[in-house]
């Protein structure tokens, strides 16, 4: 047990260094793509527009429960099966980083850098449209950026400090039930009339898990881009989402810039408040939004390792 208390620290930086290898991924896919696929044959089994909204709604949940309580059960099945092994807090930390994103974010962002700083949009516009839903044929270079950045900020809570906090809370079984929750809520919890009712529970859950990490994540934007903390505060609580605004408005702040606004999806165009009073960002605030997420990444293994130091140190 007291080896667990350096879970998510060790999680952090083998994840960081190894990232999700390609080739086990082209061989046995993403644990998230195994819940994908879960949620998916249930939605298309349960989501019957003949029956009513409340059945669907209960059916929903009855989704949630099946799908977190499953996620969960399996990460409980591992870590307390490596708890026998001899080496057992090895394996459940490599299998804690399939949980985590930095390696992969940062790459995926980077590809976006790369060809809007050589001045190909094209190659921007496609490497864009891998991390972000809106339309992005027609997007502007600054349009680019901006996605980039929003997907990056927003993907810095969801993707590593949210997975982490629960890493931390529950262990394996905290963190797959995250994954799940939040795998969930990207393929149902839509408002629009196909999911309204039937991703209801997941999108009310997947809010509640993210009410304090996401509210870090902006913290530690705002640490490591020295700034942005009254922009965070004053705009955050523009966002449809309780969460998704903490991230994106402190990283408008830190960077000085201007975010979100009017984006297409699938050919309509929606209407999103803006974050920041700057001017629209370009391919160096792309670059400097990297840099603070790295600073955002380190500043999260400093508090994981503080955190498990004092644990060692002030035992219960």
């Amino acid at each position: 047990m007291r080896a667990e208390i350096w879970l998510p620290a060790a999680a952090l930086a083998v994840e960081a260094c190894l990232g999700y290898p390609q080739a086990l991924y082209a061989r046995i896919a993403h644990p998230v793509v195994w819940i994908g696929k879960l949620i998916e044959t249930l939605e298309r089994r349960w989501n019957d527009p003949a029956r009513s909204a409340a059945a669907r709604q209960a059916l929903g949940i009855v989704t949630m429960t099946i799908v977190a309580g499953t996620a969960g059960a399996v990460g409980y099945a591992i870590q307390s099966g490596a708890r026998q092994l001899p080496f057992g807090m090895i394996v459940v930390v490599l299998i804690a980083t399939m949980g985590l994103a930095q390696r992969s974010l940062y790459s995926h962002v980077r590809d976006v850098l790369q060809p809007l700083a050589r001045g190909d949009l094209c190659a921007a516009r496609n490497a864009v449209s891998k991390i972000v839903g809106r339309d992005t044929a027609q997007l502007t270079s600054s349009a680019v950026a901006a996605a980039a950045i929003e997907s990056l900020a927003e993907s810095f809570n969801d993707g590593i400090v949210a997975p982490a906090f629960w890493l931390a809370v529950g262990g394996l079984p905290g963190l797959f039930a995250y994954k799940a929750l939040n795998t969930a809520d990207s393929l149902i919890g839509h408002r629009e009339p196909r999911w309204r009712a039937f991703g209801w529970a997941a999108a009310r859950a997947d809010d509640v898990a993210n009410l304090i990490p996401a509210r870090l994540a902006g913290l530690l934007i705002v640490m490591a881009g020295g700034g942005g903390l009254r922009v965070m505060y004053r705009d955050a609580p523009r966002h449809a989402s309780p969460n998704a605004g903490w991230p994106e408005a402190a990283m408008a702040g830190a960077l000085q810039v201007e975010l979100g606004g009017a984006a297409t999806y699938e050919g309509v165009m929606h209407e999103r408040p803006l974050f920041g009073a700057g001017r629209r960002p370009d391919a160096g605030d792309l670059r400097r939004s990297l840099r603070t997420y790295l600073g955002a990444c380190a500043l999260l293994w400093a508090l994981a390792l503080v955190l498990a130091a004092g644990a060692v140190l002030w035992p219960r």
